[in-house]
């Protein structure tokens, strides 16, 4: 007989140790794209807490705390920020796959069953951002809801 364990199952922040390796993680990102042929001109003139901006960001889409959200902006804002900035293929695959090795330099989990749900949002979300780059205005009502990233699918084709 199979016994099922009984204990919750934690958020993708909760598993992948919390706020400080969010920073951690986005910080040394934009570190190596400020030094990356490719990205550093989509990035140039970023301000000083970009990083921690899309820590936030990413944290509260992976169940944590609301700080973005509550503080910083919305999904609508995030939106925003990508408008007209008509990102290419090459730069998508290029801050994946950088995003990635600093997630593996600063110790994020590295258990398959993670790093698929980490994939699986790096590609979905850099993929919206390189549709959404390439229009004027955002698709989605002012109070679109945060997205919220768990340990399963992502509910259906993106449908402009």
């Amino acid at each position: 007989m199979e016994v099922q364990s009984k204990l919750p199952v934690p958020t993708l922040f909760d598993w992948s140790g919390g706020m400080e390796k969010f920073e951690a993680w986005t910080d040394l990102f934009y570190q190596r794209v400020r030094q990356d042929d490719i990205l550093e001109p989509v990035f140039r003139g970023m301000s000083a807490d970009h990083a921690k901006h899309v820590a936030h960001f990413v944290a509260e889409v992976f169940g944590g705390p609301t700080q973005y959200s509550d503080r910083e902006g919305d999904h609508y804002n995030m939106i925003q920020h990508h408008l007209e900035k008509h990102l290419t293929e090459a730069q998508r695959q290029r801050w994946v796959r950088l995003i990635q090795d600093a997630a593996d330099d600063v110790g994020l989990p590295n258990d398959p069953e993670f790093r698929s749900a980490l994939v699986g949002y790096l590609e979905w979300g850099s993929r919206l951002a390189v549709i959404n780059s390439h229009l004027d205005t955002v698709n989605e009502p002012p109070n679109a809801p945060m997205p919220k990233w768990g340990w399963g699918e992502t509910g259906g084709p993106y449908i402009p």
